[in-house]
């Protein structure tokens, strides 16, 4: 009996001392965990982010240069014909489109959504307010028909992109 009370005595303080170390030990290393975490969490801060803002505004640039009134703006002079116009139009926003392709990786599923839905509306009322003119009329002609189109819809076709995207912005990075 005695050799039990004996190893009872050495076993319960042993127990305490290792269940000490053991929660000493898993504190530290919880610690040393939630820090590495926030390294690399201030380590994303500082080279993604950046990189994603550059990404969202890209595409607001990208919005406002297909918007159909810069369009025009920028380019209601390099034709002579309706239809040069409408190509150049095409063009540009196939260009503009293709340069801006690889931002969607950075941006979510519903903004780039949005913004390919903004691009196919201009490329969709480009070619409505095309078949409204004579291939061999001139330039301005088309360009009338385009903003007709746009006064009739009472709102430009990348508006809708352009506040998802901003939105977007406002709630990752406020």
């Amino acid at each position: 009996m005695t050799v039990l009370s004996d190893l009872v005595k050495l076993l319960v303080p042993a127990a305490l001392v290792l269940y000490g170390m053991y929660l000493t030990v898993k504190l530290l290393l919880q610690r040393e965990a939630d820090r590495h975490h926030n390294e690399v969490k201030q380590r994303y801060s500082e080279t993604v982010v950046p990189i994603r803002l550059q990404a969202y505004e890209r595409m607001v640039l990208f919005l406002e240069r297909i918007s159909p009134n810069h369009l025009l703006l920028r380019l209601g002079n390099t034709a002579d014909t309706a239809l040069d116009l409408h190509q150049t139009l095409l063009r540009e926003i196939r260009d503009e489109y293709n340069h801006n392709l690889s931002q969607q990786v950075y941006m979510s599923q519903q903004a780039w959504d949005q913004v390919q839905n903004a691009m196919n509306d201009v490329t969709t009322l480009i070619n409505q307010a095309s078949g409204d003119v004579r291939a061999d009329a001139p330039a301005i002609e088309l360009s009338k028909r385009i903003f007709e189109r746009i006064v009739q819809r009472d709102r430009l076709p990348t508006a809708d992109a352009l506040r998802t995207v901003k939105d977007e912005i406002q709630t990752m990075f406020m």
